[in-house]
């Protein structure tokens, strides 16, 4: 990874693992988890949708793979850039996922749930901060930027081709992601360049 601004122990990581988990249970024990998914149409008159749908979750299988993810690739990108960076990097990339989904719903009627849009902005910090990092897709390697690329490239066609997928929140949180490394390699360059 590019040289980093500080290197702490992961806390954060945890703590979205833990508050996933604690929402999916919530989920299974009652059926008032509606109010805190994502409706585009009620997004505005309920703001707190755009924060509580990350920690919601379809099924077992969603929310597992969301929290594999997270914890392999938000413990990495926490360390390097440290709980605070990350802790922001998570919520505005899960913000600006649930508006990129708002953007391309085609029923606004149709909830959008989980944590896709911020682990989407993890996966772009790390393409960017670290383009070469190697890591499995199924047992395969591949460089964290060949990932990015194959899975944004997947997002953008299937914006046209409907599914339960929110490709629009995929894609809101991989521009957060990137935008985000660009100017953490921005700021490591300065302070480079000023010793």
């Amino acid at each position: 990874m590019v040289q980093s601004l500080q290197i702490e122990s992961p806390k954060w990581t945890f703590i979205f693992i833990a508050l996933s988990v604690a929402g999916f249970l919530f989920q299974m024990v009652t059926n008032f988890w509606g109010y805190f998914a994502f409706f585009p149409a009620f997004a505005f008159e309920s703001p707190w949708m755009f924060v509580t749908s990350i920690f919601l979750h379809a099924d077992i299988e969603h929310l597992f793979f969301n929290m594999l993810i997270l914890f392999f690739l938000g413990i990495n990108l926490e360390r390097s850039i440290g709980k605070k960076a990350f802790m922001t990097l998570f919520f505005v990339s899960g913000i600006v996922g649930n508006l990129g989904y708002l953007i391309t719903a085609s029923n606004p009627f149709t909830p959008a749930i989980g944590a896709s849009g911020a682990i989407y902005g993890i996966i772009g910090a790390l393409a960017t901060l670290a383009p070469m990092m190697m890591v499995f897709i199924g047992m395969i390697p591949m460089p964290m930027i060949l990932v990015a690329v194959f899975w944004g490239f997947m997002d953008f066609a299937g914006l046209f081709a409907p599914s339960g997928i929110a490709h629009g929140a995929h894609l809101g949180g991989m521009f957060v992601g990137i935008t985000f490394g660009l100017y953490i390699r921005w700021k490591i360059h300065l302070r480079v360049n000023r010793y």
